[in-house]
């Protein structure tokens, strides 16, 4: 079978880590977290983009949760396509219940996946566009914005390099000016939609 991967760069390390050595992912693009900052044309760019791979792959893994504007854009694509379940790339990794569990927990909470850790403060400027302000520190606007936030919470979804990311977590949480947590999970959600893009390609390939 051919199948292909269209997802979030958040999520590339957990993806490529549990696929990295399957020959039947034949097409891997990674779309820029940014996009989420404008909600309608992220939905135009992954229509844009897996339909682009029509008749080259047999199947689509979308690496992205209904993330404000993606509800029922699987009914949009020309290639047969399995997408997360949540309502963010955090709600996939923890489960709803966990990630609800750890909001009452602590409402003002910063969530660190791998892939934020990696992206660091200087994504949420790129993201939220806090440099734009000639004049202006950057560092200002985050002040504000976090003003009502406690904690960073890095999450440990065991694909290794555990200190390296803890450390980019911590290192967060030191400029945002927060207390640093951490708690582990599994990749659970991610490899139970993995094998549905499979078993969906094997259907098809069997009719």
């Amino acid at each position: 079978m051919r199948l292909g991967i269209v997802a979030c760069d958040i999520l590339k390390p957990e993806i490529e880590f549990l696929t990295k050595d399957d020959p039947d992912f034949v097409v891997r693009e990674y779309l820029e977290f940014a996009l989420h900052e404008y909600p309608l044309e992220m939905k135009a760019k992954i229509i844009e983009t897996v339909n682009k791979y029509e008749g080259e792959v047999d199947a689509m893994f979308l690496g992205y949760a209904t993330c404000q504007s993606l509800d029922g854009v699987t009914k949009e694509l020309n290639v047969p396509t399995i997408m997360l379940k949540g309502a963010d790339c955090i709600d996939v990794l923890l489960t709803p219940q966990e990630y609800n569990a750890e909001k009452r927990k602590c409402a003002g909470t910063w969530f660190v996946s791998p892939g934020w850790a990696v992206e660091g403060v200087n994504g949420l400027i790129k993201e939220m566009h806090l440099d734009s302000v000639e004049g202006v520190d950057p560092q200002f606007f985050l002040d504000m914005l976090f003003d009502s936030y406690q904690r960073c919470l890095f999450i440990d979804d065991g694909i290794g390099d555990e200190d390296m990311y803890r450390q980019k977590s911590e290192e967060i949480a030191c400029q945002l000016k927060l207390r640093h947590e951490c708690r582990k999970c599994d990749l659970h959600g991610l490899e139970e939609k993995l094998k549905e893009v499979k078993e969906l390609a094997s259907k098809l390939l069997a009719e």
